[in-house]
């Protein structure tokens, strides 16, 4: 089940490589290579009847999404709050899909905590958004969102989200809070990224192939 994901994990260790060295060249080519990888990934490893299934319509969306984020990044100007707008449909799309077919219990009385986060960035960060205070809230809801319903779901998803929380609040601070000086914050930043999109398509997999095991809980 892991093999359909080297591709992504190695595409993701080249890129992370390219931005600890410095090599901006490689990083551009890289970046846009990581959720096609995640994608193929994704649909070979899913069991056959799952590949036509709800869950790879919201598991590829919310994939997709985050592509169409990762790519208007790369745009130094007006790409930053059109790549936020794709990530915060790609947070929905995954809430939707943790809600309806990778749920396995309640949210986790731990996922509390990313409300308090949530008020917490925000005040941190209120002074210094501008007029871009009520977008950066309105996605930090989705993040919360994306917390809470990935803490019901198996433990890969649960890390996924919180990896997605992390990645996402270092991108807040790196980009609007003065003075925030984290060495090698691109890094950080992707590696938890990385690891949030990687993590919720395995979870992903494996729970899609343990319902296809026991069909009366399909």
């Amino acid at each position: 089940m892991a093999l359909p994901f080297l591709p992504y994990t190695v595409v993701g260790i080249v890129h992370l490589v390219a931005i600890a060295v410095g090599a901006d060249g490689l990083v551009a080519v890289t970046k846009p290579l990581l959720m096609p990888a995640l994608l193929l990934a994704l649909l070979v490893a899913l069991p056959s009847a799952a590949r036509r299934s709800e869950t790879a319509l919201w598991a590829g969306l919310g994939i997709l999404l985050g592509w169409l984020g990762d790519v208007s990044l790369m745009d130094a100007g007006a790409g930053f709050v059109i790549g936020l707008g794709f990530f915060l449909l790609g947070h929905v799309a995954y809430v939707v899909l943790f809600v309806r077919r990778m749920r396995t219990g309640r949210p986790r009385w731990w996922s509390a905590g990313y409300a308090l986060w949530f008020v917490a960035l925000l005040v941190v960060l209120a002074p210094h958004a501008g007029a871009l205070l009520v977008p950066l809230a309105l996605y930090g809801l989705s993040l919360v969102a994306l917390g809470v319903t990935g803490s019901a779901c198996s433990p890969w998803i649960a890390a996924g989200a919180a990896c997605f929380v992390v990645s996402d609040s270092l991108l807040g601070l790196d980009r609007f809070l003065p003075g925030f000086a984290l060495p090698q914050a691109d890094l950080a930043i992707m590696v938890t990224y990385i690891a949030a999109q990687g993590l919720i398509a395995f979870g992903v997999v494996r729970r899609a192939r343990a319902v296809a095991l026991v069909p009366a809980l399909v």
